[in-house]
This record gives structure tokens, C-alpha cells and sequence, in this order.
């Protein structure tokens, strides 16, 4: 039983929700203005708001302003007629929750929206106390504006919207938005649009049936299915076949999906958060991108910046880099010497986080003394020029077409050549996120041939995946 407030200016709409409500064993207050509501907010402390978005000459947007500046955890969902569409996207990015369009399909909708968002409320408490947006380091004005809308958006339960550079840490923002959100409780799952053919992709989504296509020898529960009452994170959605874009769609407004080969469609109860490095609106204007689809998942945007424009948040990065790979390797590595750190804020930075962060685990495993050292550093066209040597297991070896020198005690040369391979098979993962046909392709090996050195240098660790 919870403590409900209803707002409306409609007195029979009004009667009809009370009613609903209070025969599923709430208690409810009722408001039928802007005032009314407001005071019931700060005196009952509801649990729970259901806010009409025109209130006789006032607007809902304004109360909602109110009452989430008063108490931003509380769930309100938004009651809007379809002429007020885009009032209701506003509302969600002042932190709505959901919203119900009227006048309401039928009484269960009502119904469902109300539990599911007390359901999840109740998990808040856990997901006050999982810190998630601390990995998501910088002081830069950039970064602090995403940050805040993270914090906006979060408690809701709106499509998410990430766009930025390949490398500035969508993945991670969307984790944040997940464990600070109603939903910190359930599951969180990821896919790349762009690492899966058409059929495999909505067969990874949706499931499929025995039978649907060759290979489906058994029936298979898509991994949306599986997110049931968590958050779905969609990786560079621009990569989606037009098909498949139709195919989401419907699930984005129904909550509805059709296994590939099902003539029965599943309710799902999850949402969404989406990402991409591309410039959706352009790909909308150029017939690549559905545009019904992109106003559909472009309700809450964030924008992430690219490293080159937060380059004050080199040096904190950096730190907390050289911080979790001393520890994970076991090294007493005290910090980044001046000169190094000169070429690390120096350097373009092309692929963003993701390469300082590469660049700072190689720092650290090339380095044997206290401090990372400009000779520690590969860093990539555009930035400072390499050293002509580097030591990897103490031996050094060639880093440009400079001579080799072998140690005048001599050297394990097997041992040499398989801690480069090594490295080069982790950076090859990294940089396909854990994909290992992709990082066979790069390295320029079978797929057998990566399976087999993956096992042979215990990187089976890392989140891998063969398709």
C-alpha cells in the first residue's frame, strides 16, 4: 500500500483514478489545481504522482519543476493528451517518470505503470548506495554538464540517448544511469548493433524459435526478454538495419517483442539506453535512420565530450588509470614523471578515454621503477614521438626502426616474444571490446589460432564473445 497524490482539473477523471487506485489497496489524495497539488506534495509526502499536464490556465510543467526541486526521487508520472505530445517530452527531461496518454487505453494500463514504478522506488534505497557515476572522473564543464543530466535522468524511466566520440565512455555513462536509477535492482545487458549480422542481431534481441532459421535447433529467449524489470543498454544504434529499426520501434512503444519466427508477441518490462558515435539527425536527413525511430529514443540526450576537449581531466584520468593497473599487476608505481605527463596532455587522443587508459596499462606493465617515464609511453601518431626502444619483460626491444640490443647477460628470447605477443592479443580484445573474430581479423590469425592464446595467456578473464 502506498501513499498516492492524483492531480487533475478534470473532476470525473479524477474520481475514476481515486477509485482505481484505492480498490488496489492505496491510500490517495486528490488535487485539482496547481496550488491544491503543491501543498498536498509538501504536506502528505506522497510516494507516488500522477500530474495531468494542463491544469485549467496552469501548466503541469511548472508543478513538476516544483515538485521534483522539492524531492527529486519521487516518481511522478505524467497524464497528456495527445495534443500535448511534446509537453510530455519535456516533462521527461525534467525527470518524469513515465507518462499516460488519454484518454487511457483501459484500467489495467493504469494500473501496471503505478506498480511497476513503486516496485522499483523500492529498490532506490540500494541504488542510492551503489556510487556508479564515481568512475566517471573530470572537473571540466563538459563533463559536469553530463554528469548533472545523469543525475536528472536517472530516477526515470525514459530511453536514454548517449551520443559521442567512439572511446569517451558511453558504455560506462550508461552503467552510471542504470545503478543510480529505479531499476539499480534488476539486470543490466549490452549489445553492439554493429558486431552481429541482420539475423543474428534480432535473433540476439528478440530470440527466436526452433525452426526459424538454419542452426535454430532449440527455442531461444532474446536477450531484452531476459533484461525483464532491468536496463538495456543499445551500443552504436546507428549500425541497425532499417528492419530491425522497425522491429524496435514497436518494442519501444508497445513494450512488446516478437521472437524471429513467433506469431506470439512477449511483454517486456525494460528500458532502454541507447548509444552512438554517429550523427543520427543527419542520418535521418539522409534516409539511413528512421526519423519516427530517432524522436522516440532522442527523449533524454546526453552528450559526451571527446577528451581533446577536456584535456584538464588528463592528469586525474591518468592517475586513476596508473592507480587500478599498479594494483591489478602488483606494482608500487608512485605516479607519472613530468616529462610523461607533458606528452600525455600533449597528445591528440583520437580514441579518447579508451586510449589513455590503453596507453597507461601498457605505461605500467613496460615499467620497472617508481615512476612512469616518457619512455613508457607508445603513443600513436599525432602525439609525441615514440622512444627508440622499450622494455617489455626487461628486454629491450625495437619501438621504431632503431637498433636492437640484446643484454650483455643474455636474454629468454621465447620469453620476450610472448610477453609482446600477449600484448598485442589484449590490445587487439580492447580495442574490439572482447570480440574475438574481430580481433583475429586484426591481428591477422584464425579464429582457432586467438582462441588458443587467449587460453594460453589466461586472458579468458576479460568479457569475451565469439559472434
Amino acid at each position: 500500500m502506498a501513499q498516492i497524490l492524483v492531480v487533475d482539473d478534470e473532476r470525473s477523471l479524477l474520481e475514476m483514478i481515486e477509485i482505481l487506485l484505492t480498490r488496489s489497496g492505496h491510500q490517495v489524495m486528490t488535487a485539482a489545481s496547481a496550488d491544491a497539488a503543491l501543498t498536498a506534495f509538501r504536506e502528505g509526502s506522497p510516494e507516488l504522482v500522477l500530474l495531468d499536464l494542463r491544469l485549467g490556465g496552469e501548466s503541469g510543467l511548472d508543478v513538476l519543476r516544483a515538485m521534483k526541486a522539492h524531492d527529486p526521487l519521487v516518481p511522478v508520472i505524467v497524464i497528456t493528451a495527445y495534443s500535448t505530445w511534446d509537453n510530455a517530452v519535456q516533462a521527461m527531461r525534467l525527470g518524469a517518470y513515465d507518462f499516460i496518454k488519454k484518454p487511457f487505453e483501459d484500467n489495467d494500463q493504469v494500473r501496471e505503470v503505478v506498480s511497476r514504478a513503486l516496485a522499483q522506488r523500492a529498490t532506490l534505497s540500494r541504488a542510492e548506495r551503489r556510487e556508479a557515476a564515481a568512475e566517471i572522473l573530470g572537473n571540466s564543464p563538459a563533463i559536469r554538464d553530463a554528469l548533472d543530466v545523469l543525475k536528472r535522468v536517472a530516477p526515470t524511466d525514459s530511453t536514454v540517448l548517449i551520443t559521442g566520440e567512439s572511446g569517451t565512455g558511453k558504455e560506462l555513462l550508461a552503467r552510471a544511469v542504470h545503478y543510480t536509477s529505479l531499476r539499480a535492482g534488476g539486470p543490466f545487458l549490452s549489445v553492439n548493433c554493429g558486431a552481429f549480422s541482420e539475423t543474428l542481431l534480432e535473433s540476439e534481441l528478440f530470440g527466436h524459435l526452433r525452426g526459424a532459421f538454419s542452426g535454430a535447433y532449440v527455442d531461444k529467449k532474446g536477450l531484452v526478454e531476459v533484461c525483464d524489470q532491468g536496463t538495456f543498454f543499445l551500443d552504436e544504434i546507428g549500425e541497425l538495419s532499417p528492419s530491425t529499426q522497425v522491429k524496435l520501434l514497436r518494442v519501444l512503444e508497445d513494450r512488446r517483442i516478437l521472437p524471429v519466427g513467433g506469431t506470439a508477441p512477449r511483454k517486456v518490462d525494460v528500458r532502454f539506453i541507447c548509444a552512438t558515435n554517429k550523427d543520427l539527425e543527419q542520418e535521418v536527413a539522409h534516409g539511413r535512420f528512421r526519423a519516427d525511430l530517432f524522436y522516440r529514443i532522442n527523449v533524454l540526450p546526453i552528450r559526451l565530450p571527446a577528451l581533446r576537449d577536456r584535456k584538464k581531466d588528463i592528469p586525474l584520468l591518468a592517475a586513476h588509470f596508473l592507480a587500478r593497473y599498479s594494483r591489478k599487476q602488483g606494482k608500487s608505481i608512485g605516479g607519472i614523471a613530468l616529462e610523461a605527463q607533458q606528452r600525455l596532455e600533449a597528445h591528440d587522443w583520437p580514441g579518447n578515454v579508451r586510449e589513455l587508459e590503453n596507453t597507461v596499462q601498457r605505461a605500467v606493465t613496460l615499467c620497472q621503477g617508481e615512476l612512469v617515464g616518457p619512455e613508457h609511453l607508445l603513443l600513436s601518431g599525432g602525439g609525441a614521438p615514440r622512444p627508440s626502444s622499450a622494455l617489455v619483460g626487461g628486454v629491450a626491444t625495437p619501438a621504431t626502426s632503431g637498433a636492437v640490443e640484446v643484454p650483455p647477460g643474455g636474454m629468454d628470447l621465447e620469453a620476450a616474444l610472448a610477453d609482446i605477443e600477449r600484448q598485442y592479443i589484449q590490445a587487439a580484445l580492447v580495442q574490439t571490446h572482447g570480440h574475438l573474430t574481430n580481433a583475429a581479423k586484426l591481428l591477422g590469425i584464425t579464429f582457432r589460432a586467438i582462441r588458443y592464446k587467449v587460453k594460453k595467456y589466461e586472458l579468458d578473464r576479460l568479457a569475451l564473445r565469439d559472434e
